[in-house]
């Protein structure tokens, strides 16, 4: 089984899908990829993340450019941005999927505010994910 999971920024919520997915299907193939990619992971992910025992501190945001051309089970776009510009896949894509999210980036606060939103995002990203 293969899953490539899109955002725009692969910052935080797919990186968090990406992260859940890998340790609920650890036989499965899971990468994340963004339409236009961020210069590294959101803290805040890595943080909440590892607070559930994933480890995503070494991934990177990638584009999602260098994905186009493979076969994928599961394409799923995890915010508006990149549903709305996810580019054609010239290698087979068996199941396309929008599940968004709200973007725990976008919220300011206080930091303990904005780490519960991390951690609300998270938990749902965890629950749709474990559907699939």
């Amino acid at each position: 089984m293969r899953y490539l999971v899109l955002c725009t920024g692969n910052r935080c919520r797919s990186q968090m899908a990406h992260g859940i997915l890998q340790h609920l299907h650890p036989e499965a193939e899971v990468c994340s990829a963004g339409v236009r990619p961020a210069s590294e992971v959101h803290p805040l992910a890595i943080k909440v993340m590892a607070e559930i025992g994933i480890d995503i501190n070494g991934h990177c945001p990638k584009n999602v450019s260098q994905y186009l051309d493979q076969s994928w089970d599961y394409v799923i776009t995890v915010c508006g941005g990149a549903r709305e510009n996810c580019p054609t896949f010239v290698g087979e894509v068996v199941k396309k999927l929008h599940i968004g999210f709200d973007d725990p980036d976008a919220f300011s606060g206080p930091e303990e505010q904005v780490i519960e939103e991390f951690r609300r995002v998270r938990d749902e990203i965890r629950s749709e994910m474990s559907k699939l």
